[in-house]
């Protein structure tokens, strides 16, 4: 069962932090609040959902420092930053390393609501394509070295016939492997079958 999804408010003024989790808490959004990066750091879990909201400036670790963490540790999670007045490069930067949005102070509460609102919902779609590509990588770790065999060839845009050359078998026995594939990768046509391939990886 996945975790609640909850929006990470991170920033070292804690009257910022305190009215930003009110204001999200009052549209029943649900919010937490830390007062350091390293607080929040400390308690992450890999399996956690929703987003998170930062101050670019904060001492120690600061929002341009936690984007590289997130990004090292592999979290999912979109990111906001919050920039104060002539922090555009920084803005720019945080982008560029895979920040979700930004926003400049002074902002407006429908501001803030609407980008967390945008923000949970690629995160939600971002868990729904992690689910389907670990459901995908099941359904290619179920397949037969030979019926990974004939995927190959398929995914190469060989023939039965080819394919059955290829691998010293005749074209029938060809044409039952891939039936066993497309009935295992849950494919209802090649080109299914090839798309999914693109996406795990397997076609170059």
């Amino acid at each position: 069962m996945s975790i609640e999804p909850m929006v990470h408010i991170i920033d070292d003024d804690p009257a910022v932090r305190d009215s930003l989790a009110f204001l999200l808490q009052s549209m029943r959004i649900p919010a937490t609040a830390h007062e350091s990066a390293g607080s929040f750091l400390a308690g992450l879990s890999a399996d956690q959902q929703g987003c998170i909201v930062t101050d670019i400036r904060m001492p120690e670790i600061t929002g341009i420092d936690l984007l590289r963490r997130v990004r090292e540790l592999k979290v999912h999670m979109p990111v906001i930053v919050i920039t104060g007045h002539g922090d555009v490069p920084l803005a720019v930067e945080a982008m560029k390393l895979g920040a979700f949005d930004f926003l400049e102070k002074p902002f407006s509460d429908e501001a803030i609501v609407a980008a967390v609102r945008l923000a949970l919902n690629r995160s939600r779609e971002n868990e729904q394509a992690n689910a389907d590509r670990a459901d995908l990588d099941k359904r290619i770790a179920s397949l037969s070295s030979r019926e990974r065999d004939v995927l190959n060839g398929l995914i190469a845009g060989h023939s039965n016939k080819v394919i059955a050359s290829d691998l010293a078998i005749s074209p029938r026995t060809v044409e039952i492997y891939r039936a066993h594939v497309m009935t295992k990768m849950q494919a209802g046509s090649l080109s299914e079958l090839v798309r999914m391939a693109i996406t795990a990886g397997l076609a170059e």
